[in-house]
């Protein structure tokens, strides 16, 4: 009898229809997430050149087009800024690729293993322990397998963001590409380890010790910022039960949280609360709110911490010069870049040639024209005098100026144009003099 009482004692939830769930919103929000940062680099949104820069829309962003990256990069500092100061963790919780991994991780480490196998990361001592009836080779083989898989899916995204999608193919089906170098397979393998290490063992210790965003929140949380909030007033209705505790992924308690903790603002908490609420008609205990927190004021600073409005009075301005600046740099893009530069000198000869440097900063064919000023005709040699590009690249033409010139000092101006309107011209200066 006394076994029986005590089940009876164990609250049943049940999910009813029309309960609150955040998991299949966040769900979501995390698989939206992943898809966006695999299309980002397959459209030609943003990608990473070695070589050049960036790639914004199919075309290079030359550190000295200056305007544009300090712009693009000061504009997305303020709105991280913005975000931090007003949802608090919230990107942690809803879209990080980390946390959804080891979410993932400790599901399936549960399904397989059993809870207690999950590896402890928090505050509190407790030793893992495999369950007894599925501590056995196939469940160990389907994690290690599953979690192979994740891992090679992972290593794969950040290989999107520094080869063109034509690479990537050639990389995945084994073909013989000219640009695939052979070290890109021992690249892609140590991405492997990395991400399997990671989703294998270390997982949400991360979120906790090793996060640079969550970082931030010592210099970006306000007392305004977004919280879970407990009704300590009606306190008595969860004295027996702990479910919240239970169900956080961080491993804290939702009734409890501070201004500086490891909560992730997921709502798993909230949820848990409403469902077990529910059958009563009435709201759970915990909810999402921003401000000041209830009592503790005093405790834990929050006083001290500017507001979300004062943030933004000084996060604004610059945010606006940043979206101008890069708006101006926009404007004033410059597909292509002519440079004209001399030639190597050999056993300190008079020079007579120079390198004519054409680049084109687009993913797309162009054709640009050159024309030489300054010169009297038939006394120098253009390689070609015009330069046919197949994708962005870089292409050298040869001047070559006549010995034969009369002595004197020109001034030599090189014209470029293309075919969609772009126009450039560079002017040097040559010295003849023959004794």
């Amino acid at each position: 009898m006394r076994s029986e009482s005590t089940f009876k004692e164990i609250p049943i939830v049940h999910q009813t229809a029309g309960a609150i769930d955040l998991a299949w919103t966040r769900a979501a929000f995390r698989l939206g997430f992943i898809t966006l940062l695999i299309v980002i680099p397959l459209s030609g949104l943003f990608r990473i050149d070695v070589s050049s820069g960036f790639i914004i829309l199919n075309h290079q962003i030359w550190f000295s087009d200056f305007s544009i990256v300090f712009g693009f990069w000061l504009s997305a500092a303020c709105l991280l800024i913005m975000l931090y100061s007003s949802m608090g963790n919230v990107f942690c919780g809803w879209l990080c690729p980390q946390n959804t991994v080891s979410t993932w991780a400790n599901k399936m480490t549960s399904r397989l293993l059993g809870k207690r196998a999950l590896l402890n990361w928090g505050d509190e001592p407790r030793t893992e322990r495999v369950s007894s009836g599925k501590n056995k080779w196939r469940n160990w083989s389907l994690l290690g397998i599953r979690i192979l898989f994740t891992a090679m899916f992972f290593a794969m995204i950040p290989m999107l963001y520094f080869f063109p999608p034509g690479v990537i193919w050639s990389f995945i089906t084994f073909q013989e590409d000219p640009r695939l170098a052979g070290s890109l397979y021992w690249i892609y393998t140590v991405f492997v380890f990395i991400a399997f290490a990671n989703v294998a063992v270390v997982r949400h210790y991360v979120c906790r010790y090793m996060c640079i965003y969550r970082m931030w929140q010592y210099l970006f949380k306000t007392r305004d910022t977004l919280h879970i909030e407990y009704d300590a007033a009606r306190s008595e209705e969860c004295a027996t039960c702990n479910y919240c505790e239970i169900i956080c992924p961080v491993d804290i308690n939702p009734r409890n949280t501070l201004t500086y903790d490891s909560c992730i603002n997921c709502g798993e908490c909230i949820t848990a609360c409403n469902n077990i609420h529910k059958k009563e008609g009435v709201k759970g205990l915990l909810s999402f709110k921003f401000g000041l927190r209830k009592g503790k004021q005093a405790s834990n600073n929050t006083m001290q911490l500017s507001s979300l409005l004062r943030r933004a009075s000084w996060v604004a301005p610059v945010f606006i010069f940043a979206i101008s600046l890069l708006s101006w740099g926009i404007v004033n893009y410059d597909p292509y870049h002519l440079s004209v530069y001399r030639a190597e000198m050999l056993n300190a000869r008079q020079i007579q040639d120079y390198r004519i440097n054409v680049s084109n900063k687009s993913y797309h064919p162009a054709a640009v024209n050159i024309q030489v000023e300054g010169l009297p005709e038939g006394s120098y040699t253009l390689d070609n005098r015009k330069i046919f590009f197949q994708s962005a690249n870089r292409k050298d033409l040869n001047l070559h100026i006549d010995e034969d010139l009369p002595n004197g000092l020109y001034t030599i101006i090189v014209h470029a144009n293309s075919d969609d309107g772009w126009q450039q011209s560079l002017s040097i200066q040559h010295f003849t003099h023959k004794s």
